[in-house]
């Protein structure tokens, strides 16, 4: 069974749940397939996003999320399967429209701004068709919206590397693109610029109204800034949904893993509860689990910050303490459990637990717990 097939939920359907919304479809990728040569690296993609929607497409490398932002920017011809954008074909079923003529923004991770022109005439280079005084008032507010007015003249070489992308981004919004696209805007930044700098992308883009779809691999990016995110893997979605959903009810083992940390714990369903090999998970705290799995052995998802160990007398212990990874603020610990099981659990920094001690753990979730049925289980 593939990782698509396998639900958090007993329902019959295993399409990812829509977005709930009433607003337009800006863009639609029907049963696109892209191929080079013998490899298909985008097999039978469907997706839409909706008018004003910042929608990521997240995944690991090579599981085909630049090659499906390229097939929408046209920068690439898919092999089958169509794409619209405002309802109109531009791709498949023998038409193709060009980049240029498809009322797409494009942010590069490259930024590729012109070294010879200014911040402002960057900006403008998109404009050149336009009369001077609307094109001169456009240039301003979207200065102004991106908070370089002051560096206006300045050279993109006279501009730190978050400045370059705000004028990046100005200079993809400037022609009123119906969908912006960006491709790991954030990598070639230092690590707190990142963050910065994704808040005010968001803000950004959100301020001028524009619909946009972004790719990356890293995970807190996409959770953070985005309205829906969309998991690939081997050139198919597994997952799109709203980023609580995405982190907190992974449909297949594939996301619960790449979506951080993720630890499974055995247990057999009776009545009320779960019985595991950390005691009793009430069923209520588990997500969606039918009376139709009682008497069943399920794997029950549990994140770092799901489970916590504490020294314990020998007789009270369930594991022993095999790594311990120090992050500044948490401290991360990998328990191997007596029954063979693995977990890991992310405490305080002040708290202290030996590497080697033995532990007893505890599943102190505030919120439901995901899981998958245990003959679904990846080899």
């Amino acid at each position: 069974m593939s990782n698509s097939e396998l639900r958090t939920t007993t329902t019959d359907d295993p399409s990812p749940r829509p977005l709930e919304t009433t607003t337009p479809v800006v863009l639609e990728l029907d049963g696109v397939t892209k191929h080079y040569g013998d490899e298909c690296v985008v097999p039978d993609l469907s997706l839409s996003v909706h008018e004003g929607e910042f929608l990521t497409l997240l995944g690991p490398s090579g599981c085909g999320k630049t090659t499906t932002l390229r097939l929408i920017a046209g920068l690439e011809r898919p092999t089958g399967g169509a794409i619209r954008l405002e309802g109109e074909r531009v791709a498949g079923e023998g038409t193709f429209v060009p980049p240029e003529r498809r009322g797409i923004g494009i942010v590069f991770q490259e930024f590729a701004l012109f070294p010879h022109l200014t911040a402002r005439e960057n900006v403008a280079f998109g404009l050149n068709g336009w009369p001077k005084a609307e094109r001169t008032a456009r240039v301003e507010e979207l200065l102004s919206l991106v908070g370089l007015e002051a560096q206006a003249e300045s050279y993109p070489e006279e501009l730190s590397g978050g400045q370059q992308q705000r004028i990046a981004l100005a200079r993809s919004l400037a022609p009123e693109p119906e969908i912006l696209l960006l491709d790991e805007p954030f990598s070639n930044l230092d690590v707190d610029l990142r963050v910065e700098m994704r808040e005010e992308v968001r803000r950004i883009v959100k301020e001028a109204g524009v619909t946009a779809v972004s790719v990356t691999h890293d995970q807190e990016e996409a959770l953070s800034i985005s309205d829906r995110v969309a998991v690939m893997n081997g050139g198919a979605i597994e997952q799109i949904d709203e980023p609580e959903a995405v982190f907190q009810q992974p449909t297949s083992r594939f996301v619960a893993g790449f979506l951080g940390h993720a630890s499974f714990l055995s247990g057999d369903v009776h009545g009320d509860h779960v019985r595991t090999a950390l005691g009793r998970v009430l069923r209520d705290d588990v997500h969606g689990l039918a009376e139709q799995y009682d008497g069943s052995t399920i794997d029950v998802m549990v994140r770092p910050d799901d489970v916590t160990a504490f020294p314990a007398t020998d007789v009270e212990t369930d594991g022993q303490v095999v790594y311990r990874r120090y992050l500044g603020p948490t401290i991360l610990y990998r328990v191997d459990l007596d029954n063979g099981e693995t977990i890991e659990c992310m405490h305080n920094h002040s708290d202290t637990i030996d590497l080697d001690e033995r532990v007893a753990v505890r599943v102190t979730a505030d919120h439901e717990l995901a899981w998958f049925p245990a003959d679904h289980r990846e080899d």
